[in-house]
């Protein structure tokens, strides 16, 4: 077996050397105008966008910080500057139905020229109009038609009279209507002189009054007629009068839009409108107004708004250059889809076309709209809203209560507009592929997705870029310059985020954060002027500071003895295990002691975090993996008649993975072999049932936690690390460590197989199986095959004492 070879400290982190890049400053050195790292997603950006048909809209995945908005950004502003600039739309009145408005399309910067000239034409006809109907030439054809009728009125109340007079019956005219009042010798007859008169009398009387109130109909029925003859000759004449004022100043408006029919059909029922209402542009008259206006107690009159003839421009792109870009950081309901506003008028709310607003759906028309997706899922109504309307290819804007039945009073229903926009939605791959599997409409409307990196390699050509970003950065924020050695401290820091020494993080939003914060230090340090090594380090130290405060409760309490962890010494059945806390902003080590017992039985390998509720379910794994390797190791020629009881000791909450798999096979070994392990050590790393060690996650913090804690305790030159060979390159620990690395107070060691950790651990062979498929005497897996054999003979025996005592019980 090949002996395990302690690290260097020179492989324990990598340092960063940038002088072939010969800079001494950052202001040597270009803005970054790179995608560091990014191809992929560059790539699949510009696929997206340059496909033209339905449903390659864009899905930007990746964890938070990566660059995802800004690349998106970039990428669009080059790309729409190119494109042509979208068309207006506007909303005007639908004169056959008020509570439809229509849309019209028209070219950029026409509707808001339509709107100006549509206030102008409505000025006019407020001028124009009553102007027309105050000329002489009107008045005089008015009241001639007016004199007409009312000569023809006279003759037949004449022609009434004079039958009337015949029958000997008098008529009056009065406010209320015509009277007939019968006579006797020229004198009205009174109801006491009628009550007087015979029979005969009487009857010839009746007969009269009939017959004269029948004409009396008559004539009235042909009066109204000849009225209603004249206030239609009156109205006509007020179209043609009108109609002589409006044409001139419609076709001056119609001659401009005639290339757009659907502002051409506006114009024609528009003015048929103004015709059908000429009295909303005279000035009230006459008694009723005067009444009106004399009345003590009376509601106030609403003013005529002409609101029908206005136009609302709801996406005015006049100032648009090239295709516009949208992102909308708060979409609710109305603000990416729009709203219709109301207003309160006499205690009641109303609205109308004017009030249309647009969202960010319709300023983006034409364009782009970038959204989060989380936010998406914040409001509701918005998603399915949104999947429509990309899909329809159209825009609703309407009231959400309406929409969805949560409002019984009428609103209007705008005529939706054409929607031609590519959505852009930035969120993690979790949420992608939660909205892939269980969204059938995401999948077909969202069918590019960008998938943003979180590390990539650390080489030449990265570390130039990064040098190129960091300056970026120092011009965008207004950032002191960084040196050389800076440079080179953000990098390195960039390689402990990435957790590998060859690879440099892309999540940007924390090394930003880093570099601002090294900008704060600087200036601290007596306003230096250029950003240091040590700015960084100060930084990096700090930030950790603010969020460390568990972690140091912790190792107070191992240092005094409240949570019991040895860094000396030896145990049978007794290991450091080592566990990475998590509390969201900050990751830390914590080494925790592991037990074993062994026994006689056959229970197997008993979890007792398992047994609490306090095990996951891959760590449960890793203790299943144990009884595989135990029987392909020990038990191919006896049964396993064993029963193991391990155990993390003060562990109180749910434990998950399996990076202690390695640490409990060694201590269930030690405690079967009677070897005791070396307390100095701590161990992790995962473990298959070949025994063969496998990575794990967080060896950094491992390492540090626990030499946090040997320094607590005292280091004495003996102590160390023992981790996965594979995680070597995942090392860049403190600074601190390294040092006490190098100074041979600390040691990590890389190991490839579970028999390397025993030797390591119990500084006695571990023992490989001879030819004979025997171990080598006096090895630690010879005394574990040892007490193996002893434990199934004996349980043997006990099952045949058991069997006989049964026999001769039942023979009694």
């Amino acid at each position: 077996m090949r002996k395990v070879k302690e690290l260097k400290y020179t492989q324990v982190y990598k340092t960063c050397d940038l002088r072939p890049l010969k800079f001494k400053t950052t202001e040597d050195l270009t803005p970054c105008r790179d995608y560091i790292g990014q191809d992929r997603a560059v790539d699949a950006i510009n696929f997206g966008l340059g496909m033209e048909f339905t449903g390659y809209n864009l899905y930007l995945a990746g964890p938070p910080g990566v660059g995802k908005k800004t690349t998106i950004e970039t990428i669009l502003s080059l790309i729409a500057k190119d494109k042509p600039s979208p068309k207006d739309w506007c909303y005007v009145f639908n004169f056959q139905d008020p509570n439809a408005p229509k849309a019209i399309e028209l070219p950029k910067g026409k509707g808001k020229e339509l709107k100006i000239d549509m206030e102008e034409f409505l000025q006019d006809l407020k001028i124009d109009i009553p102007r027309a109907f105050e000329s002489k030439e009107f008045e005089e054809q008015k009241q001639n038609t007016m004199n007409q009728v009312q000569r023809e009125k006279n003759d037949l109340f004449e022609k009434l009279q004079k039958k009337a007079n015949e029958s000997e019956i008098q008529v009056q005219f009065s406010p209320t209507g015509i009277i007939t009042i019968p006579l006797i010798k020229g004198k009205p007859v009174t109801q006491e002189n009628y009550n007087s008169l015979d029979e005969e009398t009487k009857k010839k009387i009746k007969a009269s009054k009939e017959k004269i109130d029948t004409e009396v109909a008559e004539v009235l029925k042909v009066a109204r007629k000849l009225e209603r003859h004249a206030g239609e000759k009156v109205k006509e004449l007020e179209k043609k009068v009108a109609l002589f004022s409006v044409r001139d100043l419609i076709e001056i408006i119609r001659d401009k839009y005639k290339s757009y029919p659907q502002v051409i059909d506006y114009f024609d029922q528009l003015q048929k409108h103004i015709l059908e209402n000429i009295d909303n542009f005279l000035p009230a008259k006459g008694p009723q107004a005067t009444a009106l206006m004399q009345m003590p107690m009376r509601m106030p009159q609403q003013e005529t708004t002409f609101t029908e003839y206005k136009v609302n421009v709801l996406i005015d792109n006049s100032n648009t250059q090239g295709a516009p870009v949208i992102f909308e950081s708060h979409p609710t309901y109305t603000n990416l889809f729009g709203s219709i506003e109301k207003e309160a008028r006499f205690g009641a709310l109303v609205t109308d076309f004017t009030m249309i607003r647009s969202g960010s759906l319709a300023k983006a028309n034409g364009g782009y709209l970038v959204l989060d997706a989380l936010d998406l899922f914040k409001y509701p109504f918005v998603w399915d809203s949104l999947k429509k309307a990309i899909e329809n290819g159209e825009l609703i804007i309407e009231d959400v209560y309406q929409q969805y039945g949560f409002s019984s009073t009428v609103g209007i229903k705008p005529e939706p507009v054409k929607l031609d926009v590519k959505v852009i939605i930035a969120g993690n791959s979790q949420l992608y592929h939660m909205l892939y599997a269980y969204d059938e409409d995401f999948r077909k409307l969202f069918k590019v997705k960008a998938d943003f990196d979180y590390i990539v390699n650390r080489n030449d050509s990265t570390l130039s870029q990064y040098s190129c970003f960091i300056k970026s950065v120092c011009d965008m924020d207004g950032l002191n310059k960084f040196d050389r050695s800076g440079v080179e401290t953000v990098i390195e820091y960039s390689s402990r985020l990435a957790g590998d020494q060859n690879k440099l993080s892309v999540q940007f939003g924390s090394i930003t954060k880093i570099l601002k914060e090294a900008n704060y230090w600087a200036r601290i340090d007596n306003n230096s002027k250029s950003i240091k090594r040590q700015h960084v380090e100060k930084a990096i130290d700090e930030k950790i500071y603010r969020s460390n405060m568990i972690e140091e409760k912790i190792q107070e309490m191992i240092a005094k003895g409240s949570i019991l962890v040895d860094t000396e010494g030896l145990v049978v059945g007794q290991i450091n295990g080592l566990a990475v806390y998590n509390i969201g902003d900050y990751a830390f080590g914590k080494p925790s002691r592991l037990t074993c017992e062994t026994y006689m039985g056959t229970e197997g390998l008993i979890n007792i975090d398992r047994r609490a509720k306090l095990s996951g379910n891959i760590h449960d794994k890793g203790v299943f993996i144990l009884s595989g390797y135990l029987g392909s190791t020990y038990a191919q020629k006896k049964p396993l008649s064993l029963s193991a009881s391990i155990g993390f000791e003060q562990s109180y909450d749910v434990i998950d993975g399996d990076s202690a798999s390695t640490a409990e096979l060694v201590v269930l070994l030690s405690s079967l072999s009677g070897i005791p392990i070396k307390q100095s050590f701590a161990i992790t790393g995962s473990i298959n049932q070949k025994g063969q060690i496998q990575p794990i996650g967080g060896v950094n913090e491992k390492v540090e936690g626990f030499y946090d804690v040997c320094k607590a305790k005292g280091l004495n030159g003996e102590q160390g690390v023992i981790i996965p060979h594979q995680n070597v390159k995942n090392l860049m620990l403190r600074k601190e460590v390294v040092q006490a690395v190098k100074d041979k107070k600390f040691h990590i060691y890389p190991i490839e197989s579970v028999d390397q950790a025993i030797e390591l651990l119990t500084g006695k062979e571990a023992g490989k199986k001879g030819s004979t498929g025997k171990f080598k005497t006096g090895t630690v897996n010879y005394l574990v095959d040892k007490k193996l054999k002893e434990f199934a003979e004996d349980y043997r025996k006990f099952g045949r004492q058991n069997t006989n005592m049964r026999k001769g019980n039942g023979s009694v």
